[in-house]
């Protein structure tokens, strides 16, 4: 198993401007890479770290008590996370962070089907206990017209076309080297030849429709902004073009006022009445010395969004 290296760990942290006597959240808990370090600045904080994989909250679980025990692991989804926090008392809270790289435990094993690097039924659900819809579903029984559109809107697989018309000539596809054959299948000697593996796309698309992904982004965004106390601060760290497109939407929604947009060029400051603020305009990228350590670094962006 490669060792994991959390993406912009210390601009993550330093913008979360953690207080030692705050409540924070780290809605994706994963290797627990960003919140051993929220909790290593905790003294009589509390961190609530949430996950919906097993294998995470075990690992986690470990890993953060060597630190210490102001934290505790909320198993669900964070779509959840204003009932997950309500049940434990917490009803505002200083900080929120989502790092939304795919980080978690389970895109190494290969029975959970997430990766086309391991051969694996089609599974890819984060969450087997609560969520019937599998990729195995979608391949098998989905048309050709509902295939496309999910290649296409959540991969921006520009032979969407070509591989939803295979896998329909080739069911029943039962593992992920299975799918992986069809999509190379699919594909021009062109793109086969790119050093990015040819099935990315098509598999990134299949595990956010699996999961309802930015759906559930976006929900759980709205909650985190109505959760935040005064000066507190949500921070996203994305990795693709649909989650950015979600955060901005969102963020945009909460600090824009309409009026001082139109105002703007006027010769003056006209002071926004949105509860909100960005503190800063277009999104931190990784250092070049980041990219250069952790490949994995080289399309994430870091969002920040303050309660006035």
């Amino acid at each position: 198993m490669e060792k994991h290296i959390p993406v912009l760990l210390n601009e993550s942290i330093e913008y979360l401007n953690i207080k030692d006597n705050g409540i924070y959240v780290d809605c994706t808990l994963g290797r627990a890479g960003h919140s051993s370090e929220i909790l290593k600045k905790l003294k009589d904080g509390k961190l609530f770290s949430i996950d919906q994989d097993e294998t995470a909250i075990l690992e986690g679980t470990e890993k953060l008590t060597k630190i210490s025990n102001d934290f505790k692991i909320l198993e669900g989804n964070f779509v959840n996370i204003s009932a997950m926090l309500a049940m434990q008392g917490i009803f505002e809270v200083d900080g929120i962070l989502y790092d939304l790289g795919v980080s978690s435990p389970q895109f190494d094993v290969a029975e959970r089907g997430f990766s086309y690097r391991f051969d694996g039924p089609l599974d890819m659900r984060m969450d087997r206990a609560n969520n019937s819809l599998t990729a195995h579903k979608i391949v098998n029984e989905y048309t050709q017209e509902e295939l496309e559109q999910i290649l296409w809107n959540y991969g921006d697989e520009k032979f969407a076309r070509s591989i939803a018309k295979n896998i329909i000539l080739s069911r029943p596809i039962n593992t992920t080297f299975e799918l992986v054959s069809v999509i190379k299948k699919s594909l021009p000697s062109k793109i086969l030849k790119q050093q990015k593996h040819p099935a990315k796309k098509t598999f990134q698309a299949l595990r956010i429709r699996v999961n309802n992904e930015m759906e559930t982004l976006e929900s759980s965004l709205e909650q985190s902004l109505n959760l935040l106390k005064p000066k507190g601060r949500v921070v996203v760290i994305t990795f693709h073009s649909l989650e950015e497109k979600v955060v901005k939407n969102i963020f945009k929604k909460y600090t824009l006022d309409e009026q001082q947009f139109y105002l703007s060029n006027l010769p003056y400051e006209i002071e926004s009445s949105k509860d909100f603020k960005l503190l800063f305009k277009k999104p931190l990228k990784p250092t070049n010395t980041e990219v250069e350590n952790n490949n994995r670094s080289h399309s994430a962006k870091l969002w920040v969004i303050e309660k006035k």
